[in-house]
């Protein structure tokens, strides 16, 4: 009884028959056969596609984006909403700023990282973490440059230097002039805005 259906596999075409395989790695290339019983093709045929590196679970659509690779610019403020606490939301969406000495992290001393609530992304280490007497966590230096800052006039008479989440926009707090060495910085952030993974 003769055999004859088709696998489609990712490129590939198998048609087989009761005496030989017949393999198209492509569409427009040129069909060759594989004269064996069905189970030595079988055999002949994975073995094929593992030296070739190709294999069904190998192959990625288009469409799947990379894992953490999330366009932030577009989730709007009902998205947002549902991943963020209200205080979160409140102080990193729409700028807020939380009460000195009410934060959850002002006066931590826990060795470890800093990640933006948002997206995750690291920000500061806690070594560079200082008592500045403010009520709000006090850094000297953020991780490379996952924060960036920009011009903040809010209040008209006392224009400030807001700092912001470089990947997700999320405001952070402010950088003062006013920080110890090496930098001579502050930069004053909200609790809401920040996550902590312990060492």
């Amino acid at each position: 009884m003769a055999l004859n259906h088709s696998l489609s596999l990712p490129s590939l075409t198998l048609i087989s028959s009761k005496t030989q395989f017949q393999f198209q790695a492509a569409p427009n290339s040129k069909p060759f056969l594989l004269p064996a019983s069905p189970f030595q093709s079988i055999n002949r045929f994975t073995y094929t596609l593992r030296a070739m590196g190709s294999s069904a679970s190998s192959q990625r659509p288009d469409h799947v984006q990379e894992a953490g690779k999330v366009d932030y610019a577009s989730l709007g403020d009902d998205e947002w909403k549902k991943k963020l606490t209200s205080e979160q939301f409140y102080v990193t969406r729409q700028k807020g700023t939380e009460r000195a000495f009410t934060g959850e992290y002002w006066n931590t001393k826990t060795s470890g990282t800093y990640h933006c609530i948002c997206c995750d992304t690291p920000l500061f280490e806690s070594s560079t973490k200082f008592d500045s007497g403010t009520g709000w966590p006090s850094y000297y230096k953020p991780i490379g440059n996952n924060v960036k800052s920009k011009l903040d006039l809010s209040i008209i008479f006392m224009p400030r230097t807001e700092v912001v989440c470089a990947v997700c926009d999320a405001h952070l707090g402010h950088v003062f002039d006013d920080g110890p060495r090496p930098t001579g910085k502050r930069y004053c952030i909200n609790s809401a805005s920040l996550k902590l993974i312990p060492n």
